[in-house]
């Protein structure tokens, strides 16, 4: 009995040790969310990424730009030229947005949902029309602003009437944070967070880092791979994301605030923001102003966001990167040309 006793605890204790990998995917965000637990049991890590899947709806669902939310509420206090109640987490966002944007230079401009409207981005589906000069000038002639806005103790007021918010900028990166923060707290040590390629790592899968892919920006493949330090984020934004074609020219929803056009300086922006309790918020915002301000001002930008690994794609398929990730990625398709960005 006794011996029978002792081998049922040595099995018992191989099953307890064996670190698991529990994956769930939804749909959130209008993207594929895959949340990936290792080394926890079954029950726990899914009672976990559930709690996690349960807060992502509901930061979309009250950060919609176009369905009804708490941001066309405010939108249409300020389309009133009325304050609009505001609750201590929608004011944290934008609190933070509009820092982000002054660092941006305003490239980074989330107060100009209007033009992201009359782009016709404010659908599910993307109608291959292009809105009128004029719709354009009179948008931009309203000058929105990030900094027409202030707050006090319970109400956000907005200046400019022309401010239509509109958080797709960062939402997704600002919702990796709160994914991590949670998974912090209930010592969920080893996770990676996937938002629709927007991706946060905490820890490693067993022994190795989590390894992700850095999309192919005309190819439905990954161009290359890059091992992630637990607490890094990774974020791209690029003009095959959301995009409609007119005439055979691609206009893609990475708007310039400067002249409301659709950015052409690029294919692709990629940065691995280092940990920090707001990494994921800016791997999804830094890129915005790499994007739009061009291969030129990339490392610009980059140091404004402490960046240091960072990767565009010209349009012509030529890749820019930074020394230092240079030496971390490793190519699946390596481009003709390579170039450092100095």
């Amino acid at each position: 009995m006794i011996k029978i006793l002792l081998l049922a605890g040595v099995l018992l204790l191989s099953a307890c040790s064996k670190a698991p990998l529990y994956q769930q995917e939804s749909y959130v965000f209008g993207t594929r969310v895959q949340i990936s637990i290792w080394g926890l049991p079954e029950d726990i890590a899914q009672k976990h990424a559930a709690a996690v899947f349960a807060d992502l709806d509901r930061i979309h669902t009250r950060m919609h730009p176009w369905q009804p939310s708490e941001i066309t509420r405010i939108n249409a206090s300020f389309a009133r030229g009325e304050p609009a109640l505001i609750d201590t987490e929608t004011a944290a966002l934008l609190k933070q947005a509009s820092q982000y944007a002054e660092r941006s230079d305003q490239l980074f401009n989330p107060a100009m949902g209007g033009l992201i409207a009359a782009w016709g981005f404010h659908k599910d589906s993307y109608a291959a029309i292009l809105p009128s000069q004029a719709t354009i000038a009179q948008l931009l002639a309203g000058q929105p602003s990030m900094q027409n806005l202030s707050f006090d103790t319970s109400t956000v007021s907005s200046s400019n009437p022309a401010v239509q918010l509109d958080t797709g900028g960062f939402a997704k990166g600002w919702a990796l944070d709160r994914a991590a923060a949670y998974l912090r707290k209930h010592r969920v040590n080893n996770a990676l967070i996937n938002i629709g390629g927007n991706v946060l790592a905490l820890g490693k899968k067993d022994q190795t880092p989590w390894v992700v892919g850095i999309q192919h920006p005309r190819e439905p493949q990954a161009m290359a791979t890059i091992a992630l330090k637990s607490g890094e984020a990774i974020g791209t934004s690029g003009d095959y994301q959301r995009f409609f074609e007119v005439g055979g020219k691609r206009y893609s929803h990475l708007i310039d605030p400067r002249t409301g056009q659709p950015a052409t300086t690029m294919e692709a922006a990629t940065v691995i923001a280092p940990p920090s309790l707001e990494a994921g918020a800016i791997s999804d915002i830094a890129t915005k102003p790499i994007f739009i301000g061009g291969i030129g001002n990339t490392l610009h930008y980059a140091q404004r966001f402490g960046l240091q690994d960072v990767l565009v794609v010209g349009n012509d398929g030529s890749v820019y990167i930074t020394e230092e990730l240079q030496r971390r990625i490793s190519w699946i398709k390596p481009p003709v040309h390579i170039y450092r960005l100095r």
